[in-house]
């Protein structure tokens, strides 16, 4: 299967969400975009609505989090797709393409600081104000997972 492939979405969704902020970046185009957030290097910021601020406790004290956003601009119909950096078909489970049936991206980022509900980080690779999901602190301990491989992509760098 060498070729894009898009699904029907169903009639409705089967969940509801509340985005908890904006993220902004220094990107109003999708093709601006760094390609993943590792090689994601503007320091971005986390606007948080004021209602949540008070769940920012102790966040301070973590030196990474994980940031889940909403890729509100992306199709949500492509179940295959040709990557644009890598130009082979792939299932969209396979990928980390924001084109998918629930846009919800996830971003390891380095907390740099934080000021009145709004948090200072690196390692986004979004468009300047996407909808804000959730933020989680990253541990070390539970959530490197280090023997992980993706076949596909190591095959490819072969």
């Amino acid at each position: 299967m060498d070729e894009e492939l898009n699904a029907p979405l169903p009639a409705s969704p089967d969940a509801g969400l509340y985005f908890i902020g904006r993220i902004r970046t220094p990107w109003t185009r999708r093709e601006d975009c760094p390609k993943n957030s590792d090689e994601a290097e503007a320091v971005c910021t986390i606007e948080l609505d004021p209602r949540w601020a008070p769940g920012l406790k102790d966040v301070a004290t973590c030196t990474h989090l994980i940031v889940l956003y909403w890729m509100d601009q992306a199709p949500r119909d492509k179940i295959v797709q040709v990557p644009r950096h890598y130009g082979e078909a792939h299932g969209v489970f396979a990928l980390r393409t924001p084109a998918r049936p629930n846009p919800i991206a996830l971003a390891v980022v380095d907390l740099l600081a934080i000021e009145a509900g709004a948090l200072h980080v690196r390692g986004l690779d979004c468009i300047d104000g996407t909808p804000l999901l959730d933020i989680k602190p990253y541990f070390a301990s539970t959530d490197a997972k280090p023997a992980a491989r993706v076949g596909w992509h190591e095959r490819r760098k072969q």
